[in-house]
């Protein structure tokens, strides 16, 4: 067992899907897995495996920011052999052509995070997508007709910005949309050897002030989650 994580070994699948809200973690178990078993409950975190179209595989809560999803997906790299880390989150709108439910693919993700500041002084390293994972997410969605859109995204530190407007400087460069944690994701994997992949639902705009409510984020996640599944 690992400090945050009290799974025994080999209870984990390769492949492990990333909510940052633990009960997104339940109820994905709940509607889209078959014989799931949850192995973690520490802190609320709840983590689970189960099976997918005879897959085996696992979804596991992370909770909000980079420090803590880091924390989740050092665990799952080094003490359960993850290979496959997809987050499955919310975002909020940068782009007015980027409307509610849109699903976003991250390429990369640019970050207000000083986490690869501290490793790389006087350098700016970019964290990116693993291609393969891409690619098959990409060829799923044309299969299902499912609509993508695919680019930067901005990994933000803060939720409750000081100043609104500062997100326009993001959406003049072409990001997006924000979420809280994809470039710390992105920057792990690589440390790690490890694939991962950042797929995103639009919850909310910046744009036009619009919002979905709790029971519509529910709903309208399901196409993000089948993407997701179908990279096992």
């Amino acid at each position: 067992m690992s400090l945050h994580i009290n799974a025994k070994q080999g209870t984990i699948a390769e492949t492990v899907l990333l909510p940052g809200d633990p009960m997104r973690a339940k109820w994905i178990a709940e509607t889209f897995l078959e014989q799931s078993e949850c192995y973690n409950t520490v802190r609320g975190m709840y983590g689970y495996t189960g099976t997918y179209q005879g897959k085996r595989i696992s979804v596991q809560g992370t909770g909000m920011g980079i420090p803590s999803t880091l924390i989740y997906c050092h665990e799952l790299i080094t003490q359960y052999g993850v290979k496959n880390l997809i987050r499955v989150g919310s975002a909020g709108s940068y782009q007015q052509e980027v409307t509610l439910r849109d699903i976003v693919i991250a390429m990369a993700a640019s970050t207000t995070s000083s986490i690869n500041s501290n490793r790389f002084p006087n350098a700016y390293y970019a964290p990116t997508a693993n291609f393969e994972l891409f690619q098959k997410a990409l060829q799923y969605a044309q299969k299902n007709d499912i609509a993508i859109k695919a680019g930067n995204v901005l990994s933000a530190d803060v939720f409750y910005e000081d100043q609104f407007e500062n997100y326009k400087k993001w959406s003049a460069m072409g990001v997006l949309c924000v979420e809280m944690e994809t470039a710390g994701l992105y920057s792990i994997a690589a440390k790690h050897n490890v694939n991962a992949l950042s797929i995103l639902t639009i919850s909310d705009s910046l744009v036009t002030g619009e919002q979905t409510t709790a029971q519509e984020r529910e709903s309208s996640f399901k196409p993000m989650i089948e993407i997701a599944l179908s990279l096992a």
